[in-house]
C-alpha cells in the first residue's frame, strides 16, 4: 500500500462506526467512510470537539451539520519531490466532500518525481501533462509546481474555477496550466485528430456519469476502451500514465492488467498497482482509500 504520510495540515485522527475523524488544518470534521466497518470507542477528544459533521441519510445523500466552521479555509502541503509548498482552498459541499482527496498526495509525489528527474537530465525539455477528470487540481498543481505544463480537463465549470484558485494560491506560474471545461472523452478524441501528444497522462474517472449528449459512462464498460484511446496521446518519450479508481470493482490487479495490455505491451516500461491509504493517528493503522495503477518508462 502507498501511504500519504507527509501531511502536516491534515490527518485522520480516528475511525469508528462508518465514520472518520479528520483534522483539516485547525478544523475537525467527521465524515462517513464505507471502509470503516468496525466499531471502536470514540476515545479521541476530537469526536466531541468537531467543527463539522456530515450525516448520511438512509435515503441516500446526506447533509452537513456545522459547529463554528468557516465557509472556506486553506491548508498546505509540502511537495518534497519538487521542494514546493502547495496551498489548497477547502469548503464543505455536496456529498461529504471538501474539495481535496489527501490520499492522492502519494501520487502527486510520484508524478512530481518523474517530472523533476526528467528535467534534471534535460533542463530545456518542455514536459506536457494531461489531467483528465481533474476535479479541483491537486495533481495539476503538483505537476505544474514540478515544472510541467499541464492541460487540466473537467466537465464542471465550478471545479475548474476552484482548481485555478488552488494554482494561484500555490504560486504556480500562469503559463504552466491550460484550463478546459470539457467532456474528457470528447476532448481526447479531438486531441487525437489534432495530433497532440503528452509526456504524462493521469485520469480519475467517475464510476458513473453522462456525457454532453446524454451518453452513459459506466466505468466497468467504458474504462478499457477509453484507456486505449487516451494512450494514443502519449509522446514518443513518455514519462508516465496513471489511473485512479475509487470504484470497488476496479481492484489494483485490474488496473495493472489494463495498463500492461494497453501500454506496456506496446511501449515497454514498468507497471505497478496498489491501494493508497492514510495513516490513522489513534491506532497506527492505515485506512485504505482507493486504488492506483501506474505505468512508467
Amino acid at each position: 500500500m502507498w501511504i500519504a504520510d507527509n501531511w502536516k495540515d491534515y490527518e485522520v485522527l480516528d475511525t469508528s462506526s462508518g465514520e472518520k475523524l479528520e483534522r483539516w488544518g485547525e478544523y475537525i470534521l467527521v465524515r462517513p467512510d464505507p471502509q470503516v466497518i468496525w466499531s471502536t470507542p470514540h476515545s479521541d477528544p476530537g469526536w466531541k470537539k468537531k467543527n463539522g459533521h456530515y450525516h448520511r441519510s438512509v435515503k441516500g445523500g446526506g447533509s452537513w451539520e456545522f459547529f463554528d466552521l468557516p465557509e472556506e479555509w486553506s491548508i498546505h502541503y509540502d511537495l518534497k519531490t519538487a521542494g514546493k509548498t502547495l496551498t489548497f482552498n477547502l469548503k464543505p459541499f455536496s456529498f461529504k466532500h471538501t474539495g481535496l482527496f489527501p490520499e492522492q498526495a502519494v501520487n502527486w509525489e510520484w508524478m512530481s518525481s518523474k517530472i523533476t528527474d526528467a528535467l534534471k537530465k534535460e533542463p530545456e525539455r518542455e514536459i506536457r501533462v494531461l489531467n483528465l477528470f481533474a476535479y479541483t487540481g491537486g495533481a495539476t498543481v503538483s505537476c505544474a509546481a514540478a515544472g510541467a505544463k499541464v492541460t487540466h480537463v473537467d466537465a464542471s465549470k465550478g471545479m475548474v474555477g476552484w482548481a485555478k484558485e488552488n494554482s494561484i494560491a500555490s504560486g504556480v506560474p500562469g503559463d504552466r496550466c491550460r484550463w478546459l471545461v470539457d467532456d474528457c472523452k470528447k476532448f481526447v478524441e479531438r486531441e487525437i485528430r489534432r495530433g497532440n501528444k503528452y509526456d504524462g497522462i493521469l485520469m480519475d474517472p467517475p464510476s458513473y456519469g453522462r456525457g454532453p449528449k446524454g451518453e452513459i459512462w459506466k466505468i466497468e464498460e467504458s474504462i478499457y476502451p477509453f484507456i486505449e484511446e487516451t494512450a494514443e496521446l502519449l509522446s514518443d518519450d513518455p514519462l508516465f500514465f496513471l489511473i485512479n479508481s475509487y470504484t470497488t470493482g476496479l481492484q489494483p490487479a485490474v488496473l495493472d492488467y489494463m495498463l500492461g495490455t494497453v501500454i506496456k505491451n506496446k511501449k515497454g516500461g514498468i507497471t505497478e498497482a496498489g491501494e493508497i491509504g492514510l495513516p490513522v493517528r489513534s491506532t497506527g493503522l492505515v485506512l485504505p482509500c482507493g486504488a492506483t495503477g501506474r505505468w512508467w518508462k
